[in-house]
């Protein structure tokens, strides 16, 4: 156990020993770069359709945001399993299954004619997506010689990368037809696929590694037993209430067409994504992750309130999504790095635990966003939104003293 420690230590302090560039990598890791941006495409291409969708299937924007709903849920269910698979399948197949999934679940919402159908279907895209994410990380973080931090600072920027250029592809295949997006992600996964297949290497592609025993399914229960996992991982449910509310309510209160759309969120995952590559490892040098963290967390709060008090002012819902994407891109840094920092549980069993919490708040956001707004007014669910936000620094700061290790640890102290 404290050889682990101590290699948790080791690897997490890229400021005390010399690492090689973040962008010199082995082949593998660009080809896992590359399927994850592609598999993050999945989160934001739906963006600039959720109206297209809503009039051509006839449903109530609180049925569209169900997309959202199942998608997550189904995702925060199979992260679970994914370490069980995992350590059977090795890490280049649980890969490979995660994006075939994809691209079979997401191709036959593309030829779907009802929306319940569809809102399933995505639920299946979770799974692929479940697969896939959780053992994407890993992968990177395995596969880079980079060390831990800048490995994450990788996977961050293909995540940030895939929602931005999500919505702009989600947006111009949108305007030919709604089924555009859903048929290219499809086309995309293969692409993906024959990438990872002929990069990934040998050593990754078997089950159970030699003195490496296979995950249990009760392995993440197990590892939210550390407190410091439970934090953020409760945090994260609280914050991905706010996350979801702008990502999948927003565009039904910009009363823009797909295109128009497409370039806000582009705006969004581009801001996004710079700042989870270049601010966030400053921030958090200056300041400390926890802290750091609670001033995004705290920000994004007053961004969803002045998008709950001006939410009939179009310009102000556009350039408040736009400028939350460099909050959320410095979190999401910030979190991730966090969690890989909390405990000493394996990586890949502390990522699954975490995001199960993370997105059991991302499946029930969406779709109480789109009821409040029936059965209120537009305004409440941003306002809703920035209070779980909110709560969620609160329950940060409340138990400091449970996570505050995590800066010593990329202290290397």
């Amino acid at each position: 156990m404290s050889s682990v420690s101590q290699k948790a230590v080791s690897v997490s302090a890229p400021s005390l020993q010399p690492e090689p560039s973040l962008l010199k990598q082995p082949k593998a890791v660009w080809a896992v770069f590359f399927a994850c941006i592609i598999a993050f495409m999945g989160l934001g291409l739906v963006d600039p359709i959720l109206p297209a969708i809503a009039k051509n299937m006839n449903a109530t924007p609180s049925q569209v945001t169900l997309l959202f709903t199942s998608y997550n849920a189904v995702m925060a269910i199979a992260m679970l399993i994914t370490g069980s698979i995992s350590s059977r399948l090795g890490i280049k197949w649980t890969l490979l299954l995660g994006i075939v999934v994809i691209a079979v679940f997401s191709a036959l919402g593309g030829a779907s004619n009802n929306i319940w159908a569809l809102v399933g279907l995505r639920g299946g895209w979770g799974l692929g997506n479940a697969l896939f994410v959780a053992t994407a990380l890993a992968a990177i973080v395995s596969l880079s010689n980079s060390g831990t931090a800048k490995a994450i600072i990788l996977y961050e920027a293909a995540i940030g990368l895939g929602i931005s250029v999500g919505p702009l592809l989600g947006g111009w295949l949108g305007g030919m037809s709604w089924r555009g997006p859903f048929f290219g992600v499809a086309t995309l996964m293969v692409v993906a696929f024959i990438g990872l297949i002929s990069l990934m290497p040998k050593q990754h592609s078997g089950g159970q590694t030699k003195g490496k025993k296979k995950t249990s399914l009760l392995d993440p229960f197990r590892a939210l037993k550390h407190y410091s996992l439970l934090v953020f991982g409760i945090a994260a449910a609280l914050y991905n209430f706010g996350f979801f509310t702008l990502l999948a309510y927003a565009p039904f209160v910009m009363g823009l067409d797909e295109h128009g759309l497409g370039f806000v969120f582009l705006g969004w995952g581009i801001l996004l994504a710079i700042t989870s590559v270049f601010m966030a490892p400053k921030l958090q040098q200056s300041f400390g992750t926890v802290k750091s963290m609670c001033l995004m967390l705290f920000l994004f709060a007053i961004v969803l309130l002045a998008m709950g008090i001006w939410t009939s002012t179009q310009w102000v819902i556009i350039a408040a999504v736009i400028f939350a994407g460099a909050l959320l891109g410095n979190n999401n840094t910030l979190i991730t790095t966090a969690v890989m920092n909390a405990t000493n549980v394996e990586r890949s069993t502390a990522s699954a635990a975490y995001s199960f919490l993370r997105f059991l708040g991302g499946a029930i956001a969406p779709y109480m966003a789109g009821k409040l707004a029936e059965l209120y007014n537009p305004h409440v669910p941003f306002i809703v939104g920035a209070g779980f936000v909110l709560v969620s620094v609160l329950f940060i700061l409340a138990n400091a003293k449970h996570v505050k290790h995590v800066d010593d640890v990329e202290a290397g102290h």
